[in-house]
């Protein structure tokens, strides 16, 4: 029997267990009957994918999953984006799943590595979200793919609403190589407002008793916003955005880049810079983006996902935002992805260690967080081809003479909220590789692609350093009163300030003293809620009795 042949005998014959179930209900199966249905269609060694993005989860199929009995079905191999969830690690700890493959564990990292401790899961690789869905095609297809939408109709046709996410990733992953697609849904429907994933990709339709859970993960509260982040986003525009005419970007979470998306209509706009930087992002519907938009900073936005509470904010922007005929935004992950890395010209974002190369990590000790997609947006593209004003300065300043370079802007404080430093001289990344037994210690984003770092302190510009030890000179100079940044005499500093390597507030013509929040163009909740003109709904751990709600 060939190998097509013995994958159609092996779909036959798990569809078949799966109609047993499901009776005379088509692809529809019973809530009640998830984790008897899983048992019937996964069999011991499967790989399994189960989508758990960083904001929308397969909740309930995840539940149905750590159910299963381990005797009939074990030593499953994991394929997933995100573990989010308790359930994720459940199906370790229980025995029924011993290998994983996977991007972000930043909810569950720290038990994911008591799990790889305790030989209870062995881990194939960290990988970004592109390189995870680029292997799910080619050597980690699932034979069991566990997605979720937001309606299905009964012949399995899904709509996904505005946070479609990866579910046609993995979904087609699965379905084209003899796999088996089960979708969560919190609907069933007789008419889709619109098809994301066609139902002939889909085998069986599982309504949860419940709506999935979602996360408002890229929601930061501008109260929470201190002056030290308005101080580096200054700095930030400053010394990286107006020189590189910096247009198309993509923003990483945090209070920082929170704080430069909103003095975009007040710093940025008293610099003359409306129209000229800042026009076209990769990202999340951000509810700190509202007033730039409103100030009409924004030209366009594509999205990883949707956020919690902006979805008729992103319906009523149709100009700025992939809006769907039925209303609502079409998101993709993958592509977002893409379009970080090849249409975007600057990515800044955070991270908890630098070295002294300027290797970058989000590992420490006792966590196994992952990756996410910073690698992938913080990476200079090589295959990059056509070119923009900013990609050609940045490859100029670089000594590039037939290529340019992407910006890739690390913007950390000098430490940590914990107190700990975030200038190290060695990243705890090489020691969780050794004790987790990987090859190679997990860095975010290795020191020759990052341009610039970004700290409370001043702006170290990596590109015009000519040397290892002059980058690690500069980064010094940026790192402040930490033991790393200590080790570094004023004299060096100085020269490298007279160079342009490094720039304090000063340099860039900023009064420390007048940063302040002053300059946010909302410091509220409620200001991002007036702003956008009620249309935005913060979900309710970020919603003040007070705020109306349209």
């Amino acid at each position: 029997m060939s190998g097509r042949s013995r994958r159609g005998a092996d779909r036959a014959s798990r569809l078949a267990r799966a109609a047993a179930l499901s009776g005379t209900n088509g692809k529809v199966c019973p809530a009640d009957l998830a984790t008897l249905l899983l048992e019937a269609i996964i069999e011991p060694g499967d790989r399994v994918a189960i989508e758990g993005d960083n904001q929308k989860q397969a909740d309930f199929l995840a539940s149905a999953l750590a159910k299963v009995d381990p005797a009939r079905v074990h030593d499953l191999h994991m394929v997933q984006s995100v573990l989010a969830l308790p359930d994720h690690l459940a199906v370790f700890e229980r025995g029924i799943a011993n290998r994983l493959d996977f991007a972000y564990a930043g909810p569950q990292s720290r038990k994911l590595a008591e799990l790889v401790a305790a030989n209870a899961v062995r881990i194939g690789a960290i990988h970004t979200y592109l390189e995870l869905y680029a292997r799910a095609l080619v050597d980690l297809t699932p034979q069991v793919a566990l997605v979720v939408a937001d309606k299905a109709d009964r012949d399995g046709n899904l709509y996904t609403g505005p946070n479609t996410e990866d579910t046609p990733t993995i979904t087609e992953a699965a379905a084209f190589r003899g796999g088996i697609v089960v979708a969560q849904v919190n609907e069933i429907a007789d008419r889709l407002p619109r098809v994301d994933v066609p139902g002939d990709w889909v085998d069986v339709v599982v309504p949860s008793p419940k709506p999935y859970l979602i996360d408002p993960l890229f929601t930061r509260d501008p109260a929470k916003i201190r002056n030290e982040n308005v101080l580096m986003a200054m700095m930030a525009i400053a010394a990286v955005y107006e020189p590189y005419q910096v247009r198309r970007l993509n923003h990483g979470i945090g209070y920082a880049t929170a704080a430069i998306e909103l003095i975009l209509p007040t710093y940025a706009a008293r610099r003359g810079l409306k129209g000229k930087i800042a026009t076209h992002f990769v990202l999340n519907p951000h509810p700190t983006l509202i007033p730039a938009i409103e100030a009409g900073f924004v030209d366009s936005v594509y999205c990883f996902g949707s956020e919690l509470g902006m979805e008729r904010y992103v319906s009523n922007h149709a100009d700025i935002f992939p809006v769907g005929a039925d209303g609502n935004l079409r998101s993709n992950r993958a592509l977002a992805q893409v379009a970080g890395q090849y249409a975007c010209d600057l990515f800044i974002g955070g991270t908890l260690q630098i070295d002294a190369q300027g290797n970058s990590s989000t590992a420490t000790k006792g966590r196994i967080t992952g990756f996410g997609g910073a690698p992938n947006m913080g990476a200079d593209p090589r295959g990059r081809r056509h070119d923009s004003p900013t990609w050609l300065r940045a490859g100029q300043e670089a000594g590039e003479s037939l290529r340019g370079r992407k910006l890739v802007v690390q913007m950390v404080q000098t430490h940590q909220p914990n107190g700990a430093p975030s200038f190290v001289e060695r990243l705890d990344a090489f020691d969780l590789a050794a004790s987790a037994g990987f090859a190679l210690p997990p860095v975010m984003i290795y020191g020759d692609d990052v341009t610039h770092v970004v700290t409370e302190r001043g702006v170290a510009n990596l590109l015009r350093c000519w040397s290892p030890l002059q980058r690690e000179a500069a980064l010094r100079a940026v790192a402040g009163y930490t033991e790393f940044g200590r080790r570094q005499s004023r004299e060096i500093t100085d020269s490298l300030r007279r160079r342009g390597i490094v720039m304090f507030p000063s340099d860039l013509g900023i009064d420390v003293n007048t940063a302040t929040r002053d300059w946010l163009a909302a410091q509220t909740i409620d200001d991002l809620v007036t702003a956008s003109g009620g249309l935005y709904v913060p979900p309710a751990k970020f919603r003040p009795t007070t705020v109306p709600h349209g």
